[in-house]
């Protein structure tokens, strides 16, 4: 194979003169070759003539095909010291100039949007899309939450050069190979054989449109799901974590859904996205019931970690509130989560005293009874009730129909536990029982409640953290 085999080849897939066109490949793949590298390149640039334009990245040791083209005389290369381009052709100075002035690297101004911009065609030579640098493009433009910033040097069009710090830059791994199926659906793609290489062409506008669009639609569509790629995992997280930010409630999962150990524990509210932890249960055992130490032990590596404790929950009525308030106060835990009982008006002077947060969550009442007591408690915030719509089920009442409405808690919640469960008390993923914990995670956001929802809170959940997560934000999707 030489020079002219190789040009007519590309011909024959389509590429033509005066195409723009960004190649990714392996010299290795394509087997031997008359003239080596630099025939290829020239094959290249035979095809789309002296109106056409070949660039290739060059931002590190990514085969000797870029390094051809770099170092050629007439080859331009972008200004910025991350996602570097070298373009060769008509359109090249309009490529590169700029890269960097914008506030991503691969976003606008970049030669990647322009490519797109300029009607340009992708082409991977013998490599897959995980060698795509536009799809990074993607990532840039959709702002997603887990990229970074980084720092380079930029030379301006002065041709001062400066260091600068780009947002949204990628860091680890990525799924990119995945994506190409999105371009198959949409007949966006051809395969094509040189020698013993695949070749792939692609439009860049196309892959704008269908990933951007997919990016909206999922943010992760980029990640792996393997629950063993730690990189993959901590950027899933970070998604999850910035739409939990965008909504006015807070967010907490209970220590027995997110695990029995408290390394477990935390690391399954880090992969969730989730910062902070109610304390039911720890090694299978009442947090309430915990010496002083021990509690004190569990919510500074908790804290090391930076996972905030929202609540110490108990979930049985005491004889005694005293030395529940004392070991809250121990632990340095200023909010406590207790059942809602007739007997419990002394608990609220004990807590003014030593400042903690009380709040009261109903336990087997019916909402009538279950408002009569928590209003003769006069409560100061009014805000201090736990709704448990699941308790609300094992007293036989809608939760949202009925005792959301007739209890008037509109007024007075402070924190909605997100659980669920059926009439026979059979716990279930959430909108799958009798709960209606849809229609009530739904109004309190018409509300703009700014109070809690705990994952688990306060009834079984059979599932992992991260299924009650990806429930939350399911139901969430679809409101």
């Amino acid at each position: 194979m030489n020079r002219q085999d190789i040009a007519n080849a590309l011909r024959d897939m389509g590429l033509k003169n005066g195409d723009t066109v960004m190649l990714h490949s392996s010299m290795l793949s394509i087997g031997n070759v008359d003239g080596g590298a630099d025939a290829v390149v020239d094959a290249f640039l035979d095809t789309v003539g002296p109106q056409g334009t070949l660039m290739v990245p060059v931002f590190g040791p990514l085969g000797i095909l870029t390094e051809i083209i770099r170092k050629r005389p007439e080859a331009v290369i972008s200004p910025c010291s991350k996602g570097t381009v070298a373009a060769i052709g008509a359109n090249a100075k309009a490529l590169c100039e700029g890269h960097g002035a914008g506030k991503s690297v691969h976003g606008d101004y970049s030669p990647y949007t322009k490519l797109a911009e300029l009607d340009g065609i992708i082409c991977l030579l013998g490599v897959d899309q995980d060698r795509n640098t536009t799809l990074h493009s993607l990532e840039a433009l959709l702002e997603l939450p887990y990229l970074s910033d980084t720092t380079g040097v930029y030379t301006t069009p002065e041709g001062v050069t400066e260091e600068k710090t780009w947002k949204y830059y990628p860091g680890p791994h990525r799924d990119f190979i995945g994506f190409e199926r999105f371009l198959r659906a949409e007949n966006a793609i051809t395969v094509h054989r040189l020698g013993n290489a695949q070749v792939r062409l692609f439009k860049a506008k196309d892959l704008f449109t269908i990933g951007l669009r997919l990016g909206r639609q999922n943010p992760a569509f980029a990640l792996c799901d393997n629950p063993a790629c730690e990189a993959c995992v901590k950027q899933r997280a970070a998604i999850s974590r910035d739409r939990f930010q965008q909504e006015a409630f807070r967010i907490a999962a209970s220590a027995r859904l997110a695990g029995k150990y408290i390394p477990e524990i935390i690391d399954n509210l880090k992969a969730a996205g989730v910062d902070a932890v109610e304390l039911d249960y720890l090694q299978g055992k009442a947090c309430a019931r915990m010496s002083a130490e021990r509690l004190t032990a569990a919510v500074q590596e908790l804290a090391v970690a930076g996972i905030a404790v929202s609540a110490l929950r108990l979930q049985h009525i005491p004889e005694a509130t005293e030395p529940l308030l004392k070991l809250a106060v121990a632990a340095g835990i200023d909010r406590v989560i207790m059942p809602l009982y007739p007997s419990c008006a002394d608990a609220v002077a004990l807590a003014q005293q030593n400042g903690i947060r009380l709040v009261f969550a109903n336990h087997g009442q019916t909402s009538l009874l279950a408002a009569r007591d928590f209003a003769a408690l006069n409560m100061t915030p009014t805000r201090s009730f736990c709704f448990s719509a699941t308790a609300f089920v094992k007293a036989g009442e809608m939760p949202f129909l009925q005792s959301y409405r007739i209890g008037r808690f509109i007024k007075t919640i402070e924190q909605l536990d997100i659980a669920d469960m059926t009439w026979t008390e059979e716990p279930t993923r959430l909108a799958c029982g009798n709960a209606e914990i849809k229609e009530l995670i739904s109004i309190l956001r018409c509300h703009n409640f700014s109070g809690w929802f705990s994952l688990g809170g306060g009834a079984r959940f059979p599932g992992t953290l991260k299924d009650a997560a990806d429930d939350l934000f399911k139901l969430i999707d679809t409101m």
